[in-house]
């Protein structure tokens, strides 16, 4: 009988209570273990839901944060790229103009040739050591 008294918040029927034995009574303990459990269950798996969201959480800013720094690096690049293409422009650009330059310098020589050439009479297909030390001079 003192099992009776111990399980006594069980609720059943006074019918039922007399039909019951301690085996029956230890059975129903399990179950409200089990019940008294699944409530510690429940609390458990809204804990585990919750940490389970925290984690999808962090790894979606984990994956923003990537893709950010991915486009980043990529403006980065292009930027690179275009400030290297402007300083090759530039580069040739500058190097065209002094090719325009040096042509017309050699024009500008070879126009100061026939000149002293013609001033001088001499003939302009004979190498001329005169000619050569005049041009030095200029």
């Amino acid at each position: 009988m003192a099992h009776e008294k111990m399980f006594a918040g069980i609720p059943m029927s006074k019918c039922m209570r007399d039909m019951c034995k301690e085996e029956d009574y230890m059975f129903l303990n399990g179950q409200t273990k089990t019940v008294k459990t699944a409530g510690y269950s429940t609390l458990q798996d809204s804990e585990w839901q919750q940490q389970r969201e925290k984690r999808l959480h962090r790894k979606l800013e984990r994956e923003q944060q990537e893709q950010e720094r991915q486009q980043e690096l990529k403006e980065q690049q292009k930027k690179k790229e275009e400030e290297w293409r402007s300083h090759v422009a530039k580069l040739a650009f500058e190097r065209e103009s002094l090719r325009e330059r040096l042509h017309r310098l050699r024009e500008f020589r070879d126009f100061q040739k026939r000149v002293l050439v013609q001033d001088l009479g001499l003939d302009p297909d004979t190498p001329n050591e005169k000619l050569t030390q005049l041009l030095m001079r200029m």
